[in-house]
């Protein structure tokens, strides 16, 4: 409990230090964390790269084994086994079976824009608070005239400063985690449109798959 106070209280001075610009920065890393969190809940959820069954139900397709290939995809742990029921079941609706598939990934790239707009404006933020620091160093600068206090003066200076580190802390780790969502959901776009492939056009293999899938959102 005294650490939650020590926290807090250096939040706080932090925050003293900064001004608004500091705060309002604190106030996005809260909620840009929690979104993340969510996100790795909800991936967790879906089954985000649970991929294994999914293939185990395509080879039973392939086996000529079509009950047990749809049990197996229905069971999957994964958002895709849906997907690949139904395309099992399907003799060709291609296009209304990319469709079907949007769906949960669309779902499941939500809040990315969120990430992505806070990872960009957190340094400007930053940015901005600096400039305003400085402007305030200079004006005091100023007003003192001759009596100036070179330390009073790289205080101001170094206080507008951690405005700028403050929005690159935010911004940096931010922009790694959104990388890494993003190529997560980049793999499940792709394994749908293979399972997708690999189900209309069983003996397939899931490269085979992939490139058809290409070719046909190419065309679409």
């Amino acid at each position: 409990m005294i650490h939650l106070y020590q926290a807090r209280d250096a939040i706080l001075g932090f925050v003293d230090l900064g001004g608004w610009v500091v705060a309002l920065i604190i106030a996005l890393s809260v909620l840009s964390g929690a979104v993340v969190l969510w996100k790795l809940w909800q991936f967790y959820r879906a089954g985000v790269g649970r991929h294994a069954p999914l293939m185990a139900a395509l080879a039973a397709s392939d086996a000529g084994q079509p009950t047990r290939a749809i049990a197996l995809a229905e069971a999957a742990p994964s958002h895709l086994g849906s997907v690949l029921a139904l395309a099992l079941q399907a003799t060709d609706a291609r296009d209304r079976l990319y469709s079907y598939a949007e769906t949960p990934l669309a779902r499941l790239e939500g809040g990315f824009r969120l990430l992505d707009a806070v990872a960009q404006t957190a340094p400007l933020l930053g940015l901005f608070g600096t400039v305003l620091g400085m402007i305030d160093a200079f004006r005091a600068m100023q007003e003192a005239g001759q009596n100036v206090d070179p330390s009073v003066l790289a205080g101001g200076i170094w206080v507008a400063l951690m405005t700028t580190a403050a929005g690159l802390a935010v911004a940096m780790p931010l922009s790694a985690i959104l990388s890494w969502l993003e190529s997560r959901m980049a793999g499940e776009r792709r394994m749908a449109e293979a399972l997708i492939e690999g189900a209309l056009r069983p003996g397939l293999t899931v490269p085979q798959a992939e490139s058809h899938a290409r070719s046909g959102l190419a065309h679409a």
